[in-house]
């Protein structure tokens, strides 16, 4: 047997008498909504994805270290052994890349050239020089930012690479008794 139930208009304009759900799809939009009216509590978590935040938003945080000692003695670059992928969510997202290097140089060494590439593409190039390559080695690190637009949402890896001038240098490596850890954080933020 069913069970009518009435629907009642009150005096104030409120509705009495209607069941969750009884309304029919499409009944109520956004414009019909107050202002303010939707809290964070209710909101699906699927509900927004990255195309739906402002420009600038963080997006994702991928970060990657090495500790593996690396030596070249020749002015042609060679990997750091130092490297993340991340796979952008639209292609106006630009990349923000921080890479940390932690190097020696050893006796006879007069400069390190750092390289940051996306692929085989260079992107940014430093170096770390003393003028008296007859000192005893130099420890140190190199600390670099680099803003990115890989136009692509395709698995893009950035990595470091790393020349000497002169002499022998070492990333990932501190010669105080054990190697040293290099980094680098890759942040996708919104276009």
């Amino acid at each position: 047997r069913s069970i009518s139930m009435s629907l009642v208009i009150n005096g104030s304009g409120s509705i009495t008498g209607l069941a969750v759900g009884g309304l029919p799809d499409g009944t109520v939009d956004a414009g019909t909504l107050a202002t303010d009216s939707v809290t964070a509590a209710k909101l699906e978590v699927s509900a927004i994805t990255g195309a739906d935040l402002p420009a600038g938003s963080v997006l994702q945080v991928i970060y990657s270290s090495t500790t593996t000692k690396v030596t070249n003695a020749s002015t042609t670059a060679v990997d750091s052994g130092l490297s993340a992928t991340i796979t952008p969510s639209a292609t106006t997202s630009k990349i923000l890349v921080i890479h940390s290097t932690h190097f020696y140089l050893g006796t006879g060494a007069s400069e390190l050239t750092v390289l940051l590439s996306r692929g085989s593409d260079v992107r940014q190039t430093y170096a770390y020089a003393i003028f008296d390559a007859t000192n005893v080695g130099i420890m140190g690190a190199l600390n670099k930012t680099y803003l990115d637009t890989p136009s692509t949402t395709s698995a893009t890896t950035y990595k470091t690479l790393f020349r000497a001038a002169s002499g022998t240098v070492s990333s990932n490596y501190d010669d105080s008794g054990g190697d040293s850890i290099s980094t680098i954080t890759l942040m996708e933020i919104a276009g």
